[in-house]
Order: C-alpha cells, then sequence, then structure tokens
C-alpha cells in the first residue's frame, strides 16, 4: 500500500529562517503552504478589511487597504482586541488551509511532503494536527540581525506572546539549526524529508 504523504507543521522565532525553510522544502519536493501568507491574501479581500475596519475604525485601512500594523497595534493592545482578531481570523485561515490541503492531498505524482508554515503552531496548540512539527532555530545574534534586516525587532516577538525558540525546539519533533548557508539548511531538511520515507 502506498504509503501516506507526511503533514509537517513547520514553525520557529523571528528570524530563524522559516520561510527560508519553506522554501527549501518545496524545491526538496513538497507541497508547501504559508499560513501568514494567507493571512496576507485575507487582508486584501473583503471580508476581513471591513470587519477590521468596523472594529477599529477606517484609519486601520486608509485607502481601503488594510494597515496591517495599525490593526496589531490595536489587537495586542489588550486581550480582548487579540482574542476578537483571533476569532475573525483563524477560522478564515482554517477554511482556507483545509481547501489548499485537499488539493495538495490529490496532487499527482504526491509530494515528498505536505508542510504549512505556522509562526504560532505550539502557541496555539495546533500541534496535533500535524503528522510531525519541525522547528528552525537560529543564534539570537543571527535573528537579531535577520529580524532588523526585515525592519523587525525581536522584542516584538515576546510582545505577541510568542514561545521562546527554546520551547518551541523541546516540543517540536524535529529541531533545524540554521545558522549557516542555505544549502546546509536544504541539505538538513532533505535528512528530515528521508527519515520520513520520502
Amino acid at each position: 500500500m502506498e504509503q501516506s504523504v507526511p503533514l509537517i507543521g513547520l514553525t520557529g522565532g523571528m528570524g530563524a529562517g522559516k520561510s527560508t525553510a519553506l522554501q527549501a522544502l518545496e524545491r526538496l519536493g513538497a507541497a508547501v503552504q504559508s499560513s501568514d501568507a494567507v493571512v496576507h491574501e485575507l487582508y486584501e479581500g473583503t471580508r476581513l478589511r471591513e470587519a477590521v475596519i468596523a472594529r477599529w475604525g477606517e484609519e486601520v485601512a486608509p485607502n481601503d487597504k488594510v494597515d496591517r500594523a495599525a490593526v496589531a497595534r490595536r489587537a495586542f493592545a489588550d486581550d480582548e482586541g487579540r482574542a476578537w482578531l483571533e476569532a475573525v481570523v483563524w477560522p478564515l485561515v482554517g477554511e482556507r488551509m483545509g481547501a489548499w490541503l485537499e488539493q495538495a492531498r490529490a496532487l499527482e505524482p504526491a509530494p515528498r511532503a505536505i508542510v504549512i508554515e505556522v509562526p504560532l503552531l505550539f502557541e496555539a496548540e495546533m500541534e496535533g494536527t500535524y503528522d510531525v512539527t519541525i522547528a528552525v532555530v537560529a543564534s539570537e545574534p543571527l535573528r537579531e540581525r535577520r529580524a532588523a534586516e526585515r525592519g523587525h525587532v525581536l522584542t516584538a516577538e515576546r510582545a505577541a506572546r510568542q514561545l521562546s525558540q527554546e520551547e518551541k525546539a523541546q516540543r517540536a519533533t524535529y529541531v533545524i539549526e540554521n545558522d549557516g548557508s542555505v544549502q546546509e539548511l536544504e541539505r538538513k531538511l532533505s535528512g528530515v524529508l528521508d527519515k520520513l520515507g520520502r
């Protein structure tokens, strides 16, 4: 009987290199999706845009385009705002992900794995959804440099109530250190797919 395609949850802290790992897994023959990319798409649509405008006013969507930073500032200002946003966004993301997953499982030939990048995988207690989880980790100075290059600061991670990367690593099935080259990262990820028999 054909071995079923493993479903992998990919996570990691800010600046650890989750997106780079996701791209590497795609090159290695996995079907990949980013929950962050899905959220970006949802903000482009009418449903979520109208919901955040109704909650926080026109200033979160100047010229009818959602300013995600403005939404985040309001949402993370208090527990109620964050809970409201999660209650609106997560079901929409789940809907999109479910449809994508169905398509990925129907692919011919089958991919080596199906990988979904979820930054808050453990925080949202979603690990049970996946066959295995991978946490991408990197040294603090490197993460700080990568985050700064993208205009972020790691303190934002703490404000967003993320687990530390050490906690993510403890809970993951596999931990991938991403302190070297993209080639090294790809080699390590290839090793994980080999272990999964793919």
